[in-house]
Formats: structure tokens, sequence, C-alpha cells
């Protein structure tokens, strides 16, 4: 199979892996032990927090484990909402974010009496300011949007969209950087909190953090231990925590030969693919080059994923975590795309692993399938 699904998942780095082994095998202690084996483990652990603290340029204590993005942002959403409804129950976030942002909204709203302003996006796929200018009040505590749109790539204006937030109201802004980490620059400076996962950089499944400024205070959402600040009872995952350091480093370091390199192929796919026959890119010329989404105006989204996986290639249709929900994309319709894009929609998502070789046979198996649906 070719895979072209790296937004869903990536395969863990030879690096990683060698290193998360050798971890599972001399350091199993638990961190909270106060015997030899479990100070070592925890001394390793604290000294990988100490690190990502380092790449990102924030304090150590900053840095909260978590098992993955999902509960980072509910711990954001959720975690903050309720630490801080004595402040206001209003909550600024987009029309077009990730399941676990907008169920956790939700949960907010129709539980617990929060009210929730969803922010639209336009025909970029990005929102625009003014639109939260008009959002923002005087009980907003909480603003969240992604960095990057996990099926269209579009970037949103965070920076500027954080400084007016912080400039104009008491609100804390949260971001979502899971799709753009190891892939266009991030800066922590502007933001109060930050969701990242490592499975989308080439680490394990099962890790991320949750990062947030010292002054950001979290109700727990899981209660019981001490462990991660008193936030997150539970005994450390020690071993998969310690890793992440390593996965983070590495994807840093190559970050910018990756992207000058799957910027190419993603020129090279848009062009072959504009030039075919009923097919439409959806994905905004500036969107990252990490991502590409089209839609065959002929072809349906499961008829084309089912096509495209009986020749060999790994695609999806929309994100991952909605992957089994009706085949219609809620954020080609958010973008004024209308409903047959939306329901026709394809998503390649690209990599430094990705070759030219294999965009190339992409390019021929869609044409082929494109070809052979017509003339059926």
């Amino acid at each position: 199979m070719i895979y072209l699904d790296y937004a869903s998942t990536t395969p863990i780095r030879k690096e990683v892996r060698e290193t998360y082994q050798m971890l599972l095998e001399n350091y199993y202690g638990n961190s909270d032990s106060l015997h030899d084996v479990g100070r070592a483990t925890a001394k390793l652990m604290e000294q990988s927090r100490a690190a990502i603290a380092q790449l990102f340029h924030v304090q150590k204590d900053e840095i909260l484990f978590t098992s993955c993005a999902s509960e980072s942002n509910n711990y954001a959403m959720k975690g903050f909402a309720w630490k801080n409804a004595h402040r206001g129950k209003h909550i600024i976030s987009t029309c077009v974010e990730h399941s676990s942002i907008h169920n956790a909204l939700e949960q907010l709203k129709e539980t617990f009496g929060f009210e929730v302003t969803y922010l639209p996006v336009y025909a970029d796929g990005t929102i625009h300011l003014e639109d939260l200018k008009k959002a923002l009040r005087k009980d907003t505590i909480l603003v969240s949007m992604m960095l990057v749109n996990n099926e269209t790539g579009a970037i949103n204006p965070i920076k500027e969209c954080a400084a007016y937030v912080h400039a104009y109201s008491r609100a804390v802004f949260h971001m979502d950087g899971v799709q753009g980490l190891g892939k266009i620059p991030i800066s922590l400076h502007d933001v109060d909190m930050a969701t990242f996962s490592a499975h989308k950089i080439y680490g394990l499944k099962g890790s991320a953090i949750l990062y947030k400024k010292r002054n950001i205070e979290l109700l727990p959402l899981l209660s019981g231990g001490q462990q991660e600040q008193g936030l997150r009872a539970g005994t450390s995952n020690a071993p998969t925590n310690i890793v992440f350091a390593k996965t983070l480093r590495l994807a840093l370091e190559e970050q910018e030969k990756a992207y000058q390199y799957v910027q190419e192929l993603n020129i090279y796919l848009r062009r072959e693919i504009e030039n075919m026959e009923d097919m439409i890119i959806n994905s905004p010329a500036d969107a990252s080059c990490f991502i590409l989404n089209f839609s065959d105006l002929k072809i349906g989204s499961e008829v084309m994923l089912n096509a495209l996986n009986a020749k060999g290639f790994c695609v999806s249709a929309q994100s991952t975590c909605s992957s089994k929900s009706k085949a219609i994309s809620h954020v080609l319709l958010a973008m004024g795309l209308g409903e047959v894009r939306a329901t026709h929609a394809i998503r390649v998502s690209l990599s430094h692993m990705t070759t030219k070789d294999e965009v190339e046979k992409f390019i021929k198996a869609l044409k082929e399938i494109h070809h052979d649906y017509r003339t059926k």
C-alpha cells in the first residue's frame, strides 16, 4: 500500500522506537515511587519535560503530559471552563474545530449552562478577525481555534487573533496546534494554552502534551493523585512521556527541509489534479502544503476511497475521528463550497517520506478510476 494519510497518523521513527524499547526494558519503575528505580524514571521524565519546554521556549512547569490531543483539548475546554465559570460562561470557537473541541463545548453548553459562539469560516477556510471582534464580550473567558485545519490545511491567523483577545478582553486563548507541529513555525508566546500530539510527528500513539501558562488554572478532570501538578491522576506513562522530547526534537530539526520537499510535491499534485476534468481543489492556495483536499465532482467520497484502496492507496475523506460518520465534510460546507464538493471530497496528506514516484502513481490511479467510472 502507498500511504498518503499522514494527517491521520504517522509511522514511528526508528530512533524513537529504539529509544522507547530501551525505556520499556530499563525504566519501568513508577515515577512516583521513592526507591532508586522509581526516582531514576522520574528524573528522566522531568528531563524530558524540561527539554520539551526548551524547544518551545517556555517554562518546564508549563508542560503537562496527557494521553492524546483529544484529552489535552478536553482539559483546555472543560478544565478551564469549570475552574473559571465564576468569571463568565461565554466561550468562542470556530465551526470547523476537531470533534474533541466541538463535543467538549457542546457538553459545556448543554449540560453546564455555558454559552458558545462559533465563528464562521470563509471560502479560504479561515476565520476573519472582524468576526472575532464582534463575538468577544465582557463575559468571554476562553477563545479556542486550530492553527491548521485537519481537512483542508487552511491556516488561521492565530497571532493576530490572540493579540486582539489579550488586548481587549480578559479571556485566555487556546490553540489546537496538532496539524501544525513539525510542519510550520510555531510560537507559544502569543497563546495561553496549546495542544500537540506525538503520533502526528512520527512518535507514539497515546502521547500528547498540553501547554498552559503558569497563571492558567484548570480543574482536574481525573482526581486521585499528585501526578501532573495534581491535574491528572494515575500512574504516569513514563516511557511514553520521556520519548516525546526526542520525537519533538527530531521533528523540529527536520522541519524546514521537510517543508521545502513537501511543498514541491504539493505543487506538482495540485497542478495535475487541476488539469483533470471534473476535479476541483478545495484546499486554499496558501494552506499547509502537507494537506491537499480535492473533489471529483462525478465520484462520491466513499466510492473514491474504496476505489483508491483497491488500487493500493491510503487516503481519507475527512478527519479520521469523524470517518465513520456520514461521508460529508462539515468543513467544506462551512466554507460555502456546497454539498456536492462536501460529499465528493478526498484528503491527501503528504510527508517527507512520500516519494515523487508515489505521487505519480497516485495521479495515474486517480485518472484510471475517473475514466472507468465515467465509462460504466
